[in-house]
């Protein structure tokens, strides 16, 4: 049987229950949306984590659920996303940065700022301490730049 890695060593960090505040803008044309929630993550095993993220989204109330692996043959960090908003399946691959403090997970998915069509979206988990996650999710434009649609921080109550 295999054996997790230090790879997989490293996604313990999120295992915990926090509370979470983020602001995201949906449209340019819209101002930005201030969100509050929880993350319960825990670990499946050796090689995963599951994040369990629920809070409002326009006022209604949405739950999410992400996937978070290492890969050996792609020596890539790999997942999913599924939420109670949408009925896309986001397919994460990544990696994590020379500090060992920032997760960076690559998706396509709709672009829900345009025409609906694929574009390349991040999201991006720093660890600023072991009690406090910076989260930053962001999308390429029809220009080629990074627009950051969601910002916030979990802390960590257990």
């Amino acid at each position: 049987m295999p054996k997790p890695t230090q790879e997989h060593e490293w996604l313990v960090k999120f295992v915990g229950e926090w509370t979470t505040e983020s602001k995201a803008t949906m449209a340019p044309d819209q101002p930005p949306m201030q969100c509050t929630g929880t993350l319960t993550s825990r670990k499946l095993g050796g090689f995963w984590v599951l994040n369990e993220m629920k809070g409002e989204w326009s006022g209604d109330p949405m739950t999410g659920v992400q996937t978070i692996g290492y890969d050996e043959g792609k020596q890539k960090y790999v997942g999913t996303w599924v939420d109670s908003a949408t009925a896309f399946m986001w397919q994460y691959t990544g990696n994590v940065d020379a500090t060992g403090k920032v997760l960076t997970l690559e998706a396509d998915g709709p672009n829900f700022m345009g025409d609906g069509k694929l574009t390349k979206f991040q999201d991006i988990y720093e660890f600023k301490s072991a009690d406090e996650i910076s989260m930053t999710s962001r999308m390429l434009d029809a220009n080629g730049d990074w627009v950051t649609f969601m910002s916030g921080a979990a802390k960590r109550v257990k």
